[in-house]
Formats: structure tokens, sequence, C-alpha cells
């Protein structure tokens, strides 16, 4: 699961990780992006910490049947809360293995490289409850992700590369 903030480029990373995987045939790789789950699977959710809880408990519950089914997934919400990550692994590890990645691209950079303008709309107060503006989000901490990447500094190739990295190392590249 890759989390971080809106425009953090977790959902670049989770296509080009995705393209990568399915290259090299074997498995089948599944992509769960955080808006279209909301806009297909969780319409009647709001922003609310218990229904954003109740979206990213979801995602880990489809995450962790697909898992069962044979089918890797690479998910990328942005799961503000801790103990919604936390229940999201649970779920998945019943059936396989879970990599936490923050994208911890700076607020800042987000906001300077959103092309889309949804930053300055929630900043305007046309948006609410909206991560980083005006509801929080609570990065991971020490040791819970597996890897933390930063696109302000790095580029998408690389942070691809490093999580192809994390998961040959783990021994899990042969399972794919």
């Amino acid at each position: 699961m890759l989390t971080g903030y809106t425009n953090s480029g977790k959902d670049a990373i989770a296509r080009a990780l995705n393209v990568t995987l399915n290259q090299q045939g074997g498995r089948s790789i599944s992509l769960l992006l955080g808006e279209n789950f909301r806009s297909n699977l969780s319409t009647e959710l709001g922003f609310s910490k218990e229904d954003r809880n109740k979206n990213v408990g979801r995602i880990g519950f489809v995450a962790s049947e697909m898992t069962k089914a044979g089918a890797a997934v690479i998910a990328a919400p942005i799961a503000p809360f801790k103990e919604s990550r936390q229940q999201a692994k649970e779920l998945v590890q019943k059936n396989g293995s879970f990599y936490l990645v923050h994208v911890a691209t700076p607020l800042e950079y987000c906001e300077k490289t959103d092309r889309r303008g949804i930053y300055a709309k929630a900043r305007a107060g046309e948006i609410k409850n909206f991560t980083g503006v005006d509801d929080p989000y609570e990065a991971p901490e020490a040791g819970e992700a597996a890897l933390t990447v930063d696109m302000s500094k790095e580029s998408v190739r690389t942070a691809v590369h490093q999580i192809v990295l994390l998961l040959e190392s783990e021994g899990l590249l042969d399972q794919l």
C-alpha cells in the first residue's frame, strides 16, 4: 500500500509499478487507486475520520480477498490514519504479504505542483475535510513503512526501482 497526500506521486508510482510488475508476466497484478475506489465502491462515504477509516478498511478487505484468490495488489489510497492502515495490513496479511510505502512528498510541493487546483479550492474553503489543509494526515511512524520516498527529490522511476528492490530482497519477485 502506498500512502501520502493528494498529488504526492503515489498514484503515478502505483501505475508505473503495476506496469513494471505486469511486464514480468506470471501472477496477476491489480491496482486499487484511492480515487477510483471511492468513486465506484464508497460513493456514500464522506470525509470524516470514520468514513475515511471505513474506506481504507474496504480497500484492505478487497485487497485481502484478491490476494486470497492469487492476485497481487497495489493499493494507493491517501490512508491518512494509522489505525486504518493497520487494519488494512492485518486483513491483507491473513492471505499474503503487506508492505507500506510512505510517499512522503512535502505538502508544500504537492500544492505547488497541483495542476487540478484542488489544494487552492481546499484553501479557499470550497472543499472541506481535505487532508493536509483542514484534516490531519498521520504520517507513518518509524518502522511502520517498509520504504519512504519523496517525489520532490526523486523520480517515479527511482521510486519504482526502490520498491522492486524491496520486493526482490524479500524474495517476492519470484512469486509474481
